[in-house]
C-alpha cells in the first residue's frame, strides 16, 4: 500500500469511528508507529485530522473547517478526474453555475475555450481565473468573503441568485449522505448554495469519495434536488447503490 492510500484509509477510519490509534493503526497495517506518526502529521497538515494523545480526531468533531488551502492539496489526482468527467455537463453556449470549493475550482480551469458560456461565481480566486477567458462572460456574487473558504456570503450574493435561471450549477459539499443530504459547516455557505441550486434547471455535485462518510452543521440540500453525482473510483459499490436509488445518475471518474 502505497503512503497515499495508507493515508486515506486512516482518514475513511477515523470518520468512520471518530478517532484513530496509533499503535491499532500501526498493528493494521504491518508498519512502525513512527510511520503512522507521519501519516497523521501529513493529513494534519492537509488540515483533516487533529492529533491527540495516541492518536488522532477528524476535524469534523471539533467543528473545525480546514482552510481553502489545506484542502486543495487532498485528493488532487481525484479532484482532476471530476473535473474532466463534469466537461460532459456543461451545455454547449448557455450559463453555468460554478460553486466555491476546491472540486469545482479544478472545473474552472478546465473549461473549453470553444464554447461560449456565461459562468456565474461566488469565489474571487475563480472569478480571477475566469475573467481572462474571451469566451467566457463571467458574473461575479457579491457580499461577504469568508477567510476559511474564500466564498461570497450573505445578502448581497443572494439577492442576483433570486433572479437567475442557469443551465447547469455545479455544486461543492463538505458532506452527503442519502439519509441527511448535502451539508456545510457553514450556514451562510448552505444558503447560497441552496439558491444556487434553485437558479438552476439542473445541479450537479462534484465530490470525492470521502465527502460521502460525513455530515455537517448544516443542511443546504436532499439528494432528490441533485441530478448528477460525479465522484471518484473510491467510492465503494454500496454508496453507489445507495445513489442510485435514491434516484441520483451516479459517474465515478
Amino acid at each position: 500500500m502505497y503512503a497515499e492510500e495508507r493515508q486515506q484509509e486512516i482518514l475513511r477510519r477515523a470518520r468512520e469511528a471518530g478517532r484513530v490509534d496509533v499503535v491499532a493503526l500501526a498493528e493494521s497495517f504491518d508498519v512502525t508507529t513512527e510511520t503512522v506518526r507521519r501519516d497523521l502529521t501529513v493529513l494534519e497538515r492537509a488540515g483533516v485530522l487533529r492529533r491527540v494523545h495516541g492518536g488522532a480526531i477528524p476535524v469534523e468533531r471539533l467543528g473545525f473547517e480546514p482552510a481553502l488551502a489545506a484542502r486543495d492539496e487532498v485528493m488532487t489526482a481525484e479532484k482532476e478526474r471530476i473535473a474532466k468527467a463534469a466537461l460532459a455537463e456543461l451545455p454547449d453556449d448557455g450559463s453555468v453555475i460554478i460553486d466555491a470549493g476546491t472540486t469545482t475550482g479544478r472545473l474552472a480551469q478546465v473549461l473549453p475555450a470553444d464554447r461560449e458560456l456565461t459562468v456565474v461565481v461566488n469565489s474571487p480566486p475563480l472569478a480571477t481565473v475566469l475573467a481572462t477567458r474571451n469566451n467566457l462572460t463571467v458574473i461575479m456574487l457579491g457580499g461577504r468573503v469568508r477567510g476559511r473558504t474564500l466564498a461570497t456570503v450573505d445578502d448581497w450574493a443572494l439577492r442576483p441568485l433570486g433572479d437567475l435561471h442557469v443551465d447547469v450549477a455545479f455544486m461543492a459539499t463538505n458532506g452527503c449522505s442519502v439519509t441527511k443530504g448535502l451539508t456545510t459547516p457553514d450556514p451562510a455557505e448552505a444558503a447560497i448554495k441552496r439558491a444556487m441550486i434553485a437558479a438552476a434547471e439542473r445541479s450537479v455535485l462534484l465530490a470525492d469519495h470521502t465527502k460521502f462518510t460525513s455530515t455537517y452543521f448544516s443542511r443546504f440540500a436532499t439528494l432528490n434536488e441533485i441530478d448528477v453525482v460525479i465522484t471518484d473510483t473510491g467510492l465503494d459499490p454500496a454508496t453507489v447503490a445507495d445513489l442510485s436509488q435514491a434516484g441520483l445518475e451516479v459517474v465515478r471518474a
